[in-house]
């Protein structure tokens, strides 16, 4: 295992996310996760990343990690949890990392993260929390996730971030052009999370894919449409890759990340040993410079097809009365996430629209279910069209 300095961590090159344990992509094996864990930091695996929302995973990962925590990094998150309605209060902040440091079963968190924007309180306030923490040696560092640019800045204005957690793969690219230029102003690391872009770019996925009941990819926008039609085509690519270095499409998936400026740390999500031991294998070798310029080719092609074809989407999922509720509400999820990335819309003005569709997942079978989802429809139809 390779590691890569950012202040004073030595941190390595993959490291192991915890958010399968949430049960977003089916039931997990407990005691195989745990010996999982085990087998990393003997691999030479140091950072685990986990949440406070993540179901039981901070307990997990505390008994898993108890016998060698000052050896390990341990990151979690705090803002969102139970409902989808993010809170980074100063009370709410310290209450929380009083109850993720015992359910981790240690006395300081090596990186305390913010999930989610809370456009309710002031970052001023969010900071201040987070900056007594670490003076009262609750915290090492902290570090964001899941904002826009702008918020990001106002963080690193007024604070000094740690790190930005970053969706970051071959098929989810945004953060190259989103975060790099404040990493380089502000020394900022990115910590990429979704490597392997769960699971598509092992090569293990195809045309008309079905997933089980409660996985999250059954909605995950990436794999919809003609998102999930390019995606594969990159996915092919890899599996080429892969041949030609001896390698596998997972491994060249994550080598092709810790090749991006600024990466800190890959984020990988197994739950086996096996998976495990072919993520490790993503670090310890060159991606060569040559594939990676070829990927670049590859990559415009597919942004400026996608973008026509997507945009195309929208104007069709929006300018409609819709049909079928649980494909409407994947249609809508989709609209959301593509209009932001497209920059259609802005995120702050699509956020509380986004929280109140989500919060309907859990109604999908309630009564007026399908004339709430028209007037989210409604609404993103005036706002994006």
């Amino acid at each position: 295992m390779k590691y890569r300095k950012h202040r004073d961590f030595q941190i390595s090159e993959v490291g192991v996310g915890t958010y399968s344990l949430s049960g977003v992509y089916g039931t997990k094996d407990i005691k195989e996760f745990k010996r999982m864990i085990y087998r990393a930091f003997e691999l030479g695996v140091n950072f685990f990343d986990t949440a406070e929302a993540y179901g039981d995973a901070e307990k997990i990962l505390g008994d898993a990690i108890k016998s060698f925590r000052k050896e390990v990094y341990i990151a979690t998150k705090v803002g969102v949890k139970g409902d989808y309605k993010p809170n980074l209060s100063r009370e709410y902040i310290k209450r929380a990392c009083e109850e993720s440091l015992k359910r981790l079963q240690t006395d300081y968190i090596d990186l305390y993260q913010v999930h989610f924007s809370d456009p309710n309180t002031p970052v001023e306030e969010t900071v201040d929390a987070l900056e007594e923490l670490a003076k009262a040696g609750k915290i090492c560092y902290y570090g964001v996730c899941h904002l826009s640019k702008e918020v990001i800045e106002q963080y690193c204005r007024i604070g000094k971030p740690f790190s930005v957690l970053a969706e970051l793969s071959a098929v989810a690219r945004e953060a190259r052009m989103n975060f790099l230029s404040l990493c380089k102003e502000y020394d900022l690391r990115i910590i990429a999370f979704s490597t392997t872009a769960r699971g598509l770019l092992t090569g293990r996925f195809i045309e008309g894919q079905k997933f089980e009941v409660g996985d999250i990819r059954g909605i995950d926008p990436l794999f919809q449409r003609e998102r999930f039609e390019s995606a594969l085509r990159i996915s092919k690519k890899f599996s080429e890759l892969g041949n030609r270095f001896g390698k596998t499409s997972a491994q060249v998936a994550v080598a092709w990340v810790l090749a991006q400026q600024r990466v800190v740390c890959a984020l990988t999500g197994p739950s086996t040993i096996e998976h495990l031991e072919e993520n490790v294998g993503g670090s310890g070798w060159q991606f060569p410079k040559e594939s990676l310029h070829d990927l670049e080719v590859v990559f415009r092609k597919e942004d400026a097809w996608l973008e026509q074809k997507q945009r195309a989407s929208i104007k069709t999922i929006l300018s409609k009365p819709l049909q079928d509720p649980q494909k409407a509400f994947i249609d809508l999820i989709y609209v959301i996430e593509t209009a932001m990335s497209l920059r259609s819309v802005k995120e702050k003005e699509v956020l509380p629209i986004f929280y109140e569709l989500y919060r309907l997942k859990k109604k999908s079978d309630a009564k007026g279910f399908e004339s709430k989802l028209e007037k989210i429809r409604v609404q993103l139809s005036d706002l994006i069209l």
